[in-house]
């Protein structure tokens, strides 16, 4: 697997799992009804951003991480990112090889942390792969979190110090 700096044509192969992970509504805060050039809008960052695709050796692309820093101003010394693996490539490590990458991107800049705003509280899969990259818990907002199917969970405020 090799990960690399995403190129614009590149949206095109990160919409489909983009989109369906999106309007699924089961572990972004998003709109569930972006479209495709509001997706890239939100997702294809640009400096001090940066975005990443993660892909095989056929250059299929499994996966995608956009990185930033969290807050602006007084804040900016703290890094933040967001995760999407293509839902067939699940359980290969894409996720656990593009975390690896941002924590080392964001040292590289000289972030001194790392923390993620809006982990849902349901999805045990990341909330374990974050704790296992070092990231605690650091507060949850109870039921901040709508569900597809009308019941709420809550929203971890993950950090990890760099």
């Amino acid at each position: 697997m090799l990960i690399r700096d995403a190129r614009s044509a590149d949206w095109a192969a990160v919409w489909p799992f983009f989109q369906a992970i999106t309007a699924a509504g089961e572990t972004y805060t998003y709109p569930r009804d972006l479209t495709f050039e509001q997706g890239r809008e939100w997702w294809m960052l640009t400096a001090p951003g940066r975005t990443v695709v993660a892909v095989d050796d056929d250059g299929t692309v499994l996966g995608s991480a956009k990185m930033n820093p969290n807050q602006r101003g007084g804040g900016s010394h703290v890094a933040s990112a967001s995760y999407m693996v293509a839902p067939r490539h699940a359980g290969r490590g894409v996720g656990r090889a593009l975390g690896e990458h941002t924590l080392a991107w964001a040292r590289a800049e000289g972030y001194r942390s790392m923390q993620f705003n809006a982990v849902v509280e349901a999805n045990t899969r990341a909330v374990a792969l974050w704790r296992s990259l070092g990231f605690t818990i650091i507060g949850t907002v109870p039921e901040g979190f709508r569900l597809p199917d009308g019941s709420y969970t809550g929203l971890h405020v993950m950090h990890r110090p760099l």
